[in-house]
């Protein structure tokens, strides 16, 4: 469908229009079960009840999921490329069972504290997850490409830096923690916050073709 604009070939097709909505609505999900992992870590002795949130979070978000991908195998003409769409659903259910999984592994893995370096991955993560939702709400708008490829652009930044709290999380924890049951467990909860700038950048990466493909 090169060349074809994607807002008014929403309005077109009968379902087109649902399609972004569902994205959208997807994307919601997404930061807002950030917004309690952010939560989560912020207020720790009350883990498990951001914990919780997250889980009913993820539940609603597979519904989405799932409403879409119905609706993909039921329209008879998509908005976007069938294989894309798919993508972009997968992608966004990605990142919420990520949040999901860091937020487990917080509160089941009897972590004692949390880290400086755990603060800084999860800010970037929910960074990147509101990023995530600002630039899925602009798919269809191609006059927006413009302010969707700063956003993409941002989400990549945001990763690069991800990467290297990382390695300097790693770094610090095989150095200064002796005790190796509480080295697997910060390795583990640092790769999943991690994890979840990498997914979004996955996000960014399909819209960002999205545009590209209408241009």
């Amino acid at each position: 469908m090169v060349g074809i604009n994607t807002s008014m070939l929403a309005r077109l097709l009968p379902q087109g229009g649902r399609f972004f909505e569902l994205f959208e609505a997807q994307a919601e999900k997404v930061a807002a079960a950030a917004r309690q992992l952010d939560r989560l870590i912020k207020d720790f002795p009350n883990a498990k009840r951001y914990a919780e949130a997250i889980d009913g979070i993820e539940h609603e978000a597979d519904a989405i999921t799932e409403t879409s991908i119905r609706l993909l195998n039921s329209a008879f003409i998509t908005p976007l490329d069938r294989e894309q769409i798919h993508r972009l659903v997968t992608a966004l259910d990605d990142v919420c069972d990520l949040i999901q999984d860091a937020g487990e592994s917080l509160t089941l893995f009897d972590v004692r504290r949390i880290t400086p370096e755990a603060e800084r991955l999860a800010g970037i993560a929910v960074a990147c997850c509101e990023r995530v939702r600002e630039l899925v709400a602009l798919i269809h708008q191609p006059e927006s490409s413009d302010a969707l490829i700063k956003l993409c652009d941002e989400i990549d930044r945001q990763e690069s830096s991800a990467d290297r709290v990382m390695r300097d999380a790693l770094s610090r924890l095989f150095h200064d923690e002796p005790d190796a049951r509480e080295i697997i467990k910060m390795k583990t909860i640092y790769e999943l916050l991690e994890e979840i700038t990498d997914r979004c950048e996955d996000v960014a990466d399909l819209a960002e073709g999205f545009v590209i493909q209408g241009a």
